[in-house]
């Protein structure tokens, strides 16, 4: 049998469930921007964060730098959860590496622009 005690604590618990979902304290993520670049489609969110097929991403990074034995500079934009790329990860991980361990996971970082 339950307690007074405990029919009330779940009635609080129920009603700031309730009030919470009436008032609207939930913050609707909209697209505020859409990139396509022939490449690939990313978007910018309402919340600043990013996305692309269907997964969120914190941070665009443009990663520039040169190749070894190449003749000009390379940038590489990758959406990211991680905070920083060095040069080598993103050039290596943009399909130039045979080993499947130089590649990102997508929930981690996927390639959306390459110049």
């Amino acid at each position: 049998m339950i307690s007074f005690r405990m029919r009330k604590l779940f009635a609080i618990l129920i009603s700031v469930f309730l009030i919470l979902s009436i008032c609207g304290c939930s913050k609707d993520v909209t697209i505020k921007e859409t990139y396509d670049n022939g490449f690939r489609t990313y978007y910018e969110m309402s919340d600043d964060t990013w996305q692309c097929d269907g997964l969120p991403y914190k941070y665009r990074l443009e990663i520039s730098g040169r190749m070894p034995n190449a003749a000009k500079d390379s940038t590489f934009v990758y959406l990211s959860n991680i905070k920083s790329i060095s040069f080598e990860q993103a050039w290596k991980a943009a399909g130039l590496s045979s080993s499947s361990d130089d590649y990102f996971s997508p929930e981690d970082a996927v390639l959306v622009e390459m110049e």
